[in-house]
Formats: C-alpha cells, structure tokens, sequence
C-alpha cells in the first residue's frame, strides 16, 4: 500500500507574508538553480525547463498559463500595497504584536476585522459488493477489477511514494518523503509490483493468480510493508546508523497441497527483493487454512452454490418478496455472510442472510437464513446444512419449499419497496418544523492565508508535532515516531483491531461476531467525498493496496490531512474590574489538525481520526457509522433489540477498538503509575477543635505487567502516568504523559468463552507491557475465523508477569461502546454520540503549556480606563482573515482499480 499527496481544492495561494517576503505576489523566486512557486509553494529546479521559467515568472509551474494573482484565497492589493515595502513596517509590527488600533466607544467588537467571504457555486450508483456479500453482478465486477498485472516494468530505487496524483482539479504537488520518514512508508505500486513478480517467477511456490481458478491453489493473498524492528529504526532515527533493510510482508494461501497452510514470508531487499524467508507468530504455530480470510474467489463459489441451492424455493420467495436467487437479473436477492464460520477450529461453515438487493440492502432481509460448509476446497463438495425462515429451522431447501407448498408454512410476505423515498435510502422526506433553510451550504473550513502544516511524503509537521504514518492493508492507520519539538513521545500508536458482537433470536445474529482486521479493514479505505468526509480544502492521498489482487489497486482519495478550528478556544480569559469595564481580555483560538481516514467494513463506516493539539495533547477518535447490522424481525427478537421498520429488528451489539501505543516519554526508559484521590480527616490547624475533610493524591507504581492490567468492571484510575525517572521538568516531578479514555467500554463474553479467548486484549480497558519485538500486534487477520485457538493470544503477552519499572513500555487501549440500535439510526447510524478514543495529554512533561508558541493569540487592554474609548488589540496574524473557500462544484469518483 502506498500513499499519493494529492491537493484537490483548487489552486494555492501564499499567504500574506510570503508574498511580503519575497516582493511582488506575481513574481517567484530564483537562485541557485532553483525556483520557488509562490502559488503552489513548490521547489522547481532549473533542470525542469518550463516548470522553473513559469514560477520563475510568477505564474504556477504546475499551471503556467494560470498567473499567480488568479489563484484562490489571494488578498486583493491596492497599488499602495503592491511591494515589499509597503508591506514591510505592517508586517515587523506583527511580528512583535504591538499594532494599535483606536476604537471610538467601548465596544470591543469595532476594533476587530472582519472575515471578507467568496461565494459557492451550487442517481447514486450502487457501489461493488462489500466483503461479507455477494451480489448477483459480481462477475462484470470482477472483470473490471480482475486485471491481471502483466509483466512489471521493474521497480523504481527510489522507495517513496508514487507522486502520481489522484483524479480531479488542479493537484497539488507531491514532495518525496525525508529520508528518514521514509523508513515507515508503504509500500509503492512498483515496490508492490515487484514483490509479487518475484514471488511469481519462483517455482518451489507454484504460485497461481489470485482471481479464477479454483481454491485447491497456491497463490499470493497480501503484500504490505513489514516495519523494521523498532531498535534497528532508533539506531537510524538517533545514532546514525545503518538505514534498516526495506521489506515486505507477503501472505500466501498454500491450497493447492496435502496439507493446506498459509505462510507469511518476509521479501526484500527493496526496490529489487532477491529474496524471502518465513515469519512466525510468537510460539511458532502453523496458520491453519481454515483460517484464512474470504477472497473475492470464495464469494464467487459460494454465491453459485447457494444460486443452486435456492432453486427449489424460486416459487416462495417470488411469492413472499417479489425478488428472487436462482437465473435473476433483475429484481434479485443478495446475500451477506456472518462469521465466525463454525463452532470449533477447522470448520467454515457460515450462516448467508438473504436480502432484498435494493439500496440499502442490509435493511431488507427477507427472513431467510441458510448455513452452507464450505470447507472443502472443491465447492462441489459444499453443502446446505440448515435453513432458518420466519422463525422455523429446515433441514434442507427441499424441506421448507414442501412446507410452503403444503400451505403449512408461516409466510412473511413483505411489501413492494416504493421506488423513491425508500426507508433505507439517503433521500430527502419530511421538514424541520422551523423552516430554516437546509437548502444551502452551511458553514465551511477555509485555509485563508494558505495551509499551516507541512506533508513531504509520509512525513507530517504542524506546530512543534512531526511524524511518520502508514495506511496498512490489514488493519488501518499507524503513526511512527510521533514528536513534539523534536522529542519522541511515542514510537508508534496504531489501530490493531474492531470488533463487534451481536445477540439475537435468529441464527446469524446470535452467530454475529464481526472481527474487522479479517475483513481487511485497512484495505477498505474508499474515496473521501469532498466537503462531506473532510472539507473541501483538505489535502488528499491516495493508497495503493495489493489485498486478494492481482497487482496494486489504487483508491483515490483514501486519507484526508486538514486544519480544523473546534469552536471553542484553546484557552481564554476575560478579567473583569467588577466596575463595568475589564482589566484585559486574552484568547487563543482553538485548532486541530486531524489525519483521518475510513474504513467501510460490510455495513458499519468507521471514520479513524488522529488529532494533533497546539498544546502538546494527541487525540484518538473513532466514530461509528454506516448501515447497523440487522436481522429480520419476530417478536421473540425484542429481547435483543428494537424494532426499527416492519420487517427488522436492530440488533444489540458492543464495539470494541483497541490501539496500541507504544510510549517513549523522554526516551525509552520509562515507568508506569496510577494517581487518584483519596479523602483525609485531619485537625484544621488554625481553628482548634474543627476538624477539615480533604482530598490528597494517592500515587501508586506499578512494578509488573499484572499490576498494569485494568480489567473491565473495575474502577479505572482517573489519572495513568507514564513517565521517565530518570528525567525532570524544571520544577522537579518527572517528565510524564497520561492516557485519558473517553470511552464507556464492557465485556463482550464472559472471560475464557469460546471465541472471547480470540479477543482477550478486550478483557482491559488499559493494559501495560514490555516491548517485545515478537509481540507487534495484538490481533491478526486469521482471528476472525478461527477466534477459539488465535495465533495471537494477548492474554499471552502478560502470563509472564514482567516488570515494567525503567523499561520500554507498550501500552495496549481498549476503547468501545454497547449500541442498542433504535428508530433513529434509519437509514444510517449517526456520529453524534457514536465517537470513542483516547487522549495523550502532557503532565508535566514541559516546564509551560507549548502552546505560548503559537502566534495565533488575541490579547486586548484598555488604554483609558474607565473610559475604555480606546483598546490595543495585540496580536500576530494578518488583521483580516481575508477570503475563505474557493468556489467549484462537488465531485465524487469513487472507484478503485488495478493500474
């Protein structure tokens, strides 16, 4: 997987003092044999030829015929403004803070400037199948995406990201990656191109192309970056040594042997491997085939065989829905599958929920449930072992059809699905009682003197924060070598798994227990609609993901990089005289920058944010979204749930996320403590005989990986500490961080049942351990199907009950939260309430708050009290915000295709 910068809102514009700085806004930069593109900010070198002589000339390198003075978000300049020095004095007064505006009157309003504004210009296809369904077109689906990759051109040496950009107006430019950021870098399409041509051309593999075929075949399931060991990535980050070999990490399904397995290998060097060798799991255990996650083949397979099976009930389910299975081309049904795929390991048999196939298919089950072994890797021996319909277990599909045709069947037959307004659908219906208008667009995040962070490649920089990120196939965003000026906090924090378990009356509900790195959830990463999932002035990138392909599949627009204000200051005061008048007002205004990205796993929309704070705090954050996972209704599925349309009941389900952060708090020395209240009853000293109740901090170390562990139904301490004893802030407590939750966590399953022991991390709300190298993650891809013996068994990490007193520490943290579905999440679950994470918050780490760095505060003072006639507003930033979101329309690809 790889990433691609791509800037699609429109053209840049350099902020006021940029164009201050180097005179004229039509004129760029050149020296050196290097030009600076003052609309696009980017670095032409003279090598470049047109490129260099447009920005050169002031015009764009990346569209020269465009001048710089017509791009979005420039300030209108009189002619007494147009150069240098005419801007200049305005200019160093803002940088020492001390402007002075007279205001008449004593309201502090008339001194502000005032935004400017800009005004806005003004059939939704059904997407491919997602990964637990099959729908009837699959097959043109698979002909369009199936391309097998031809032979490889080879791959480039350089190892950073492909600078292509994503499709859409006027992309931005894309800077390779530092050096050193590009250790943790995805994989590019050539890197991934040439890892699968080299596994391809080596025999002792038999490898065969992924698509086609049968499942009694060896072939290549996933390539993705393997990470280098994190002493080898310090000794490069920190020392100067050597730059760890880049590797890949390369999934293949063994099926076309006695004895199926899959293999993980480890292939390198890159750009050109020459070789592999197999990884393992802590405790060295063999992957077992039943394991494996489906591919696109297996639906295939499973789709034909469940057409078959349903062609004795071709008269039912005409009758009872009006659609149908068996030779449909219109009017179908579809199905979606449940896992885990069995009761013990070994087994893959899974429940499929047939559903109307209109949009917004997972709202209209049908009422029947058919489980189907699929084991075999012959699919002609795969069977119908059971059939649920309206509330009654069949044996066979022979068996209800002559109970339907007996007129002994209890029939559910459902109304026809109006063709506009559908209750599943996102059109428009009804009016807010107030009238106010919805009609137009509401408000907008703008970048008015252009962007305030700085992406080169994989590397990302905003205020004193830097650091590394990757969007991994197989379970999502992960951030390495997270700094604040220039001191690593963290090594790596990275989503690792989401679950979510169901209840409920029917067959596949109470079977229901999605584990969503099995599905691929990093690989799930689908275009991000402009203004809607982030805003318009984003920057976006594209991934390249080779997840059960034949070659390296791009989706545009996958993660989103944005500055957003909160709405609420970072800090404020307002000192009042308590005469009327004040003493000085001071605010900063309150922004974040946000990496986000999203992970659309079968119904649920998981939107992954990372939060970056002026003030040294990192927020994680996960909003649930997307259609709930519904099963069809009887009245003894109350129990479970709501009911939530005629035919459907909203079943009762936990979520569960867990992250890991890897803390390196002043270095990678660091101990564990938790800190809460405690009351004393003491003598009050200077009342005799009173007595005075208390509140006093009661600091407790955790010396060993037990004492770290909080299990749910237990009292969370309120503050957990990590810090280095050996490092102290200027007022003499150690330099610390804590994890703040905001989350309201519980138990999936009792401890120790069944398929609990494939999600054991899930028992903690926070759980602390060593660092070890064979211990990078705390679920797998092989844990959805076979959860009863996971080859990553967290409860393992802390058996031995090691110390954690000046160690390199791990903290593993569980966020989640149960959702009892109800009318209102039709058609869509909303985010609002539906967001949990974690904040890593300094405590006493810096010697102030870092954010006194920021040039983005308001201070205001009264000269003439008690007149207040006249105010000094003091302040660092351009006195007017100035123009805000560039006008164009919404645009929207939304495809993902083998290049």
């Amino acid at each position: 997987m790889e990433l691609v910068l791509s800037t699609q809102r429109g053209l840049c514009s350099p902020s006021v003092g940029e164009m201050a700085q180097h005179g004229t806004a039509r004129h760029g930069t050149a020296r050196h044999g290097m030009a600076r593109c003052l609309p696009c900010r980017h670095t032409v070198a003279q090598q470049d030829g047109a490129a260099f002589a447009a920005a050169a000339a002031g015009t764009c390198c990346r569209h020269p015929a465009v001048p710089a003075t017509r791009f979005a978000g420039m300030p209108a300049l009189s002619a007494a403004a147009g150069g240098a020095s005419a801007r200049s004095a305005p200019k160093a007064a803002a940088e020492r803070g001390d402007q002075r505006f007279p205001v008449p009157g004593d309201h502090i309003s008339h001194g502000r400037p005032q935004a400017g504004t800009r005004p806005r210009s003004r059939p939704l296809p059904l997407p491919p199948g997602p990964p637990r369904m099959w729908l009837l077109w699959l097959a043109g689906a698979l002909a369009v995406l199936g391309v097998t990759a031809g032979p490889s051109p080879g791959p480039s040496p350089d190892p950073s990201p492909d600078p292509s950009p994503s499709p859409g107006p006027s992309p931005g430019p894309t800077v390779p990656p530092p050096d050193k950021a590009s250790i943790f870098a995805d994989l590019s399409p050539a890197e991934l191109r040439a890892v699968r041509t080299f596994l391809m051309s080596r025999p002792e593999l038999g490898l065969s192309p992924s698509r086609g075929g049968s499942l009694a075949k060896n072939s290549l399931f996933l390539v993705e970056l393997l990470p280098p060991k994190k002493r080898l990535a310090l000794r490069y980050l920190d020392q100067g040594g050597p730059r760890p070999r880049r590797q890949a990490r390369a999934v293949v399904f063994f099926g076309g042997q006695a004895e199926p397995n899959i293999t993980e290998f480890a292939v390198g060097p890159l750009p050109r491997p020459n070789s592999y060798r197999p990884l393992h799991f802590k405790g060295g255990r063999a992957i077992p085939f039943a394991a494996r996650p489906m591919t696109q083949l297996e639906y295939e397979l499973l789709h034909r065989t469940l057409a078959e099976a349903m062609e004795p009930l071709d008269r039912l389910l005409r009758d009872s829905t009006g659609f149908w299975y068996h030779n449909c081309s219109q009017r179908c049904l579809t199905f979606s599958d449940i896992a885990p795929r069995g009761l013990a390991p070994g087994e893959r048999r899974s429940w499929l929920v047939l559903q109307r196939f209109v949009e917004g298919f997972f709202l209209h089950p049908v009422g029947l449930e058919v489980l189907v072994d699929h084991r075999d890797p012959d699919p002609r021996r795969w069977a119908v072992q059971r059939l649920w319909y309206n509330g009654q277990y069949f044996s066979s599909p022979q068996e209800l059809a002559e109970s339907y045709e007996r007129g002994t069947l209890a029939v559910a037959r459902l109304p026809e699905p109006p063709s506009r307004q559908l209750f599943s659908s996102y059109e428009p219906r009804g009016r807010f009682a107030t009238g106010t208008p919805t009609e137009v667009h509401g408000a907008k995040v703008c970048e008015p003197q252009g962007r305030r962070y700085r992406l080169r490649g994989n590397q990302l920089e905003y205020g004193g924060w830097s650091l590394a990120f990757r969007l991994r196939s197989s379970a999502g965003l992960q951030l390495f070598d997270l700094r604040f000026n220039g001191e690593r906090l963290a090594y790596e924090v990275s989503v690792q798994e989401a679950i979510a378990f169901y209840g409920g009356h029917t067959p596949a509900a109470m079977q229901t227990k999605y584990m969503d790195a099995g599905w691929g959830m990093g690989s799930v990463s689908y275009e991000l609609a402009r203004g809607i999932d982030c805003p318009e002035a984003a920057t976006y990138l594209d991934a390249h993901h080779l997840y059960d392909a034949d070659g390296p599949v791009r989706f545009s627009s996958a993660i989103c990089v944005f500055e957003l204000p909160t709405g609420v200051p970072l800090r404020r005061h307002f000192d009042s005289d308590f005469r009327g008048g004040f003493n000085f007002y001071a605010g900063l205004e309150g922004q974040a920058l946000v990496l986000r990205t999203t992970s659309t796993v079968y119904n649920y929309d998981y939107i992954w944010d990372f939060l970056l704070y002026p003030n040294g705090v990192m927020e994680a954050k996960v909003h649930a979204t997307g259609f709930i996972h519904a099963t069809f209704y009887t009245p003894q599925g109350r129990r479970y749930g709501s009911r939530v349309h005629s035919h459907l009941l909203g079943n009762l389900h936990t979520h569960l996320v867990h992250y890991k952060v890897d803390l390196d708090i002043a270095g990678t020395s660091n101990s564990f403590e938790t800190m809460d209240l405690r009351f004393e009853n003491i003598s009050n000293p200077w009342s005799p005989g009173a007595r005075v109740v208390q509140p006093w901090l009661h600091r407790q170390p955790r010396r060993s990986e037990r004492q770290a562990a909080f299990p749910f139904g237990k009292a969370l301490p309120r503050y957990l500490l990590f810090y280095n004893p050996h490092r102290r802030n200027r007022w003499g407590h150690p330099r610390s961080y804590r994890i703040q939750h905001s989350s309201h966590a519980g138990r999936v399953l009792p401890r120790g049942w069944q398929e609990e022991k494939g999600v054991s991390w899930g028992r903690y709300h926070l759980a602390v351990t060593r660092h070890h190298e064979n211990e990078p993650t705390s679920s797998s891809i092989y844990t959805q199907n076979d959860p009863w013996e996971p080859l990553v068994s967290f409860e393992g990490f802390l058996r031995n009950n090691e110390t954690i007193e000046d160690q390199d520490l791990v903290a593993w943290v569980t966020v989640g939260f149960l959702h009892v579905p109800h009318a209102e999440d039709i058609p869509n679950t909303a985010t609002p309430g539906n967001a949990v994470g974690f904040f890593l918050r300094p405590f006493n780490f810096f010697d102030e708050d870092p954010s006194v760095a920021s040039r983005s505060p308001v201070i205001v003072r009264p000269l003439d009290p008690p007149a207040f006639s006249q105010l000094e507003i003091q302040r660092w930033t351009p006195a007017s915000p100035g123009p805000c979101v560039a006008p164009g329309p919404f645009t929207y690809n939304g495809t993902y295709r083998q290049e």
